[in-house]
């Protein structure tokens, strides 16, 4: 039942209190119509017995008290949607930006996703190539996955998101059933015509949908951002069985907003000042990637946080890592170096790539590669501390060796170029040649099978022109 309400009994910074509303509901829309004839839409957020909160979408500037009505919609916020989503690009709360007018819905749905039955969810398998062999060889994506990427200020975590929606696509098919939705949160001007441009030039913009969310667009705008982005995959993904890749930047600016938001609503706060439920609402939107029974498409999700001050332990990676399957953390000593993607190997981690690679995935010997680079570059860090306190010239023959392969390990399997696509095959074979450099004794993850095969040690001299101490 549609409800209208003539004055306000309080209005605080976005929001609008109302009192003695009968039958209202959380997250219902609502209609403000101003003494001016100017409409504006806003949410109801909160509900204290009778007194309502209203967080207004375009701001309380110019609202009165006593002539403005109040129209309560009935309803939750709902997206429209059809397959012609692909190729536009949206506001943060839905609206078409790009200038070719409103979509004809095939149906609208509510941004906060339906339920799911836990017990309908299927166990992610098979992979998504990125084209970038830091995560195509060591923490592979796996359709279905909630996979983060972990940066800092002034990390190149934009210019990786473009790559990946540049790159990325599915090893099973024609790609016409591979889409991306990307939602950019918070960002400046020209970070979204960076976007926008790279995915046009890219000649890649005919399979992603775009929600753009302006720094200097209301918060509200924020937190309702990344779950229209969800809903459209969600559409894609079940209506249409289509594998969709979700990014999601930047996830700390959500969270900011959400802070801001549960500020100006009287909450009592949390952790570093955010909110006591920023945990459950994060969950809220990661657990909107997977895979149904049934369904042909799926759903997965590469959040970007930046992590204030590189703190790892800070509310929003910290929850974030509870929730997600892995991180992507980027390293700025890589980046500092001139390493691009400065993707760090040792902290990063996929737990679904085990069941995803492999035989009939990717290549029999994906899982012993991947687990032999960690286990060798781990070592390379421990030479690489011993010598900052004896000395490089002080190290053992095989530590030297670690060194090199390090070296070499960072600036021909890492640093890529934000240009090169990499295909799978091209990524393995690579790690071996890598791996080549090292004494066969010393590569004790692999069976001897697979390392009589793959490992060559004079050919991989020859490539990376390289001699060795102990050669």
């Amino acid at each position: 039942m549609r409800l209208q309400y003539l004055g306000l009994s309080e209005i605080n910074g976005p929001l609008i209190f109302l009192d003695d509303v009968d039958d209202a509901h959380y997250e219902e829309m609502v209609e403000i119509q101003l003494s001016s004839g100017e409409k504006r839409m806003g949410r109801i957020v909160q509900i204290e017995g009778k007194r309502v909160v209203v967080q207004v979408f375009e701001g309380t500037n110019g609202i009165s008290l006593q002539n403005t009505r109040t129209l309560l919609q009935g309803r939750p916020m709902e997206l429209s949607l059809s397959k012609e989503l692909l190729g536009r690009v949206f506001n943060g709360a839905g609206k078409p930006i790009d200038g070719l007018g409103d979509i004809y819905a095939d149906k609208r749905m509510d941004i906060n996703g339906m339920p799911l039955n836990p017990v309908m969810r299927v166990y992610p398998r098979n992979y998504i190539n990125t084209g970038i062999s830091g995560i195509d060889a060591l923490t592979t994506l796996i359709r279905g996955q909630k996979l983060p990427i972990f940066s800092g200020s002034g990390m190149p975590h934009n210019e990786l998101a473009v790559q990946l929606v540049k790159q990325a696509k599915i090893s099973d098919g024609d790609g016409k059933n591979f889409g991306i939705v990307f939602a950019a949160m918070g960002v400046k001007n020209d970070v979204a015509d960076y976007f926008k441009r790279s995915f046009i030039e890219a000649g890649v913009m005919d399979h992603v949908v775009m929600f753009v969310n302006l720094s200097n667009d209301p918060i509200i705008e924020r937190t309702l951002t990344p779950r229209c982005a969800l809903s459209a995959a969600e559409y894609l993904a079940y209506e249409h069985d289509m594998h969709i890749l979700v990014i999601l930047t930047d996830i700390t600016a959500y969270c900011e907003a959400l802070r801001e938001f549960s500020s100006s609503k009287g909450e009592i706060p949390g952790r570093k000042g955010y909110p006591g439920y920023l945990y459950s609402d994060l969950a809220s939107l990661y657990e909107r990637a997977g895979i149904i029974q049934g369904a042909k498409g799926s759903v997965t999700q590469i959040p970007i946080l930046t992590m204030p001050n590189d703190d790892i332990t800070h509310p929003i990676p910290d929850l974030t890592g509870y929730i997600t399957e892995g991180q992507i953390v980027l390293d700025r000593n890589l980046n500092q170096m001139g390493i691009y993607p400065p993707i760090g190997v040792l902290p990063s981690l996929s737990r679904l790539m085990k069941d995803g690679i492999g035989e009939g995935y990717t290549r029999g010997d994906h899982s012993a590669l991947s687990n032999q680079l960690f286990a060798s570059y781990a070592k390379v860090q421990d030479a690489r501390s011993l010598a900052s306190v004896i000395g490089e010239d002080e190290l053992s023959s095989i530590d030297k060796r670690y060194m090199e392969f390090g070296k070499q390990f960072e600036t021909h399997f890492l640093n890529q170029g934000i240009q090169a696509n990499r295909e799978m095959e091209e990524t393995l074979d690579l790690g071996w040649a890598l791996l080549s450099l090292l004494p066969k004794e010393e590569l004790d993850r692999v069976d001897d099978a697979v390392l009589d095969r793959y490992y060559d040690h004079e050919a991989a001299r020859e490539r990376f022109d390289t001699s060795m101490a102990g050669d």
